[in-house]
């Protein structure tokens, strides 16, 4: 097993960021201990098993960094802080899951959804009617899109992946795989149960899951269907997308405002489009990056570069642009400079919404919009007051585009949320480099650092 913090920046320090590429996987019955610093973030993420297709089998949570206690936040105290991890579910073994990909299949449609690992109405979320509450939402699951929503209850976005948002109302939210949205809801109805429900979006038969509103003065139980949500309508999508806005004034992990950071005014230093695909390769299907369908190597790619194993992979094994070639299988990284600065293109032309999430670093997203991405695109890119995140939905026939710091020496993973994709390739790591070789600019390795592969006996 390996476990990842999904979104936890992990600074100077990807010798922690748990995923195969720089953790060996720990062995059965062992422990193994993570040292890691939250530094410089707030928010709401969650922790899972990146290895294989274990995170099937649950073992995730949810994680809260809270702001010091000097630092304003941009509303009052909730009353309460609760967490909701909703997904997909499958109730074939992971193994067996695995077994499918591995044989040159795709997944079924899942069997259902769970909310923090129970099935419908088995959770209750219990509120005094007048106050206010904050909800942490994660999309935990393996393949699908979400709707969330509370029957009867209006949502205060406040803050995305780490970022005070504009406050603005939702009637319903659309997380995607590997998302974490906060809301504030007040309990300001008639005191009686309501129904908490996740459904999924843009999927052939619609799952829903539900979970219970409880005020502590309920004279009524829940009854009837829940409320039903959106289902394919991907414009609609789209507009909520563009409407989330990064509040410039309120402070983030410092006291200094979110806006004092004019993303929008730095020069980009690179251009990286990065198109998926689903090739099929020696039989089988498999999901590719510009054309490249990665494979694990025999050794965590960290490891290799700090040891100076010749030939676990190489620099530069993707391109920084799409191919329009077939696809092919490599142990893919690219190498990038510390500091730069750098537009990402998130171009998808399949029929299916994309997910793409980037360890270490975060990023603004600027634009998103239907068709083919060209350089004029950039002429509608939103510089001012956009948020960032570590997760970007791109949509059916459609692109994402950000602006990213390279502000995080290491070795990174960036890959598809969508778990079988990235088990079947859609992945790659970027080597964030920086020649002075200082503390200053990354942490040492670990001195409990497992080695495996190659790097045994280093």
């Amino acid at each position: 097993m390996i476990l990842n913090r999904n979104g936890v920046q992990q600074r100077r320090n990807s010798w922690q960021d748990g995923v195969y590429g720089t953790n060996c996987p720990i062995p059965p019955g062992q422990n193994f201990t993570y040292v890691l610093q939250v530094k410089d973030q707030i928010g709401s993420y969650f922790y899972f098993p990146s290895l294989a297709l274990h995170k099937a089998a649950g073992g995730y949570g949810g994680i809260k960094i809270n702001s010091r206690p000097m630092i304003p936040v941009p509303f009052p105290p909730p009353s309460n802080d609760f967490t909701i991890l909703a997904g997909d579910w499958y109730n074939r073994n992971h193994t067996d899951l695995k077994a499918i990909l591995d044989n040159g299949s795709d997944l079924p449609l899942p069997d259902g959804l769970i909310i923090n690992g129970r099935g419908s109405n088995a959770y209750t979320f219990t509120v005094d009617q007048g106050n206010t509450y904050r909800f942490r939402i994660s999309n935990v699951g393996l393949t699908t899109s979400i709707n969330f929503r509370i029957q009867g209850h209006k949502m205060k976005l406040v803050e995305v992946e780490g970022i005070h948002t504009l406050q603005n109302t939702y009637d319903s939210l659309d997380i995607h795989l590997g998302q974490s949205y906060s809301v504030l809801v007040t309990a300001d109805q008639p005191p009686q149960d309501y129904y908490i429900v996740a459904s999924t979006r843009f999927t052939s038969q619609i799952l829903t899951a539900t979970s219970i509103l409880h005020y502590s003065n309920s004279a009524k139980t829940v009854s009837g269907p829940p409320p039903g949500g959106l289902t394919s309508q991907i414009d609609w999508s789209l507009e909520q997308a563009r409407s989330l806005r990064r509040n410039l004034t309120a402070s983030g992990p410092r006291p200094n405002p979110q806006g004092s950071y004019h993303y929008g005014l730095i020069n980009t230093t690179r251009t990286i489009r990065l198109e998926n695909s689903a090739p099929v390769i020696n039989g089988k299907q498999r999901y590719a990056v510009n054309s490249v369908s990665f494979i694990p190597a025999d050794t965590p790619l960290k490891l290799a570069d700090y040891f100076k194993i010749s030939g676990v992979f190489s620099l530069g094994s993707i391109p920084d642009n799409p191919t329009g070639g077939g696809g092919y299988l490599q142990t893919s990284v690219m190498a990038a400079d510390f500091r730069g600065y750098v537009e990402i293109v998130f171009e998808n032309p399949e029929d299916s919404v994309q997910s793409w999430h980037i360890d270490g670093h975060h990023f603004f997203v600027v634009g998103m919009d239907g068709g083919q991405w060209s350089a004029a695109s950039r002429s509608n890119y939103n510089l001012g007051d956009t948020i960032s995140r570590c997760t970007v939905q791109v949509y059916p026939k459609s692109w994402s585009a950000v602006y990213m710091p390279l502000d995080n020496v290491g070795m990174w993973n960036v890959r598809s949320e969508n778990w079988a994709r990235q088990y079947l390739g859609q992945q790659f790591y970027l080597r964030v480099y920086s020649p002075a070789n200082s503390w200053r600019d990354e942490y040492p390795i670990p001195s409990n650092a497992l080695r495996c592969g190659r790097a045994v006996g280093h």
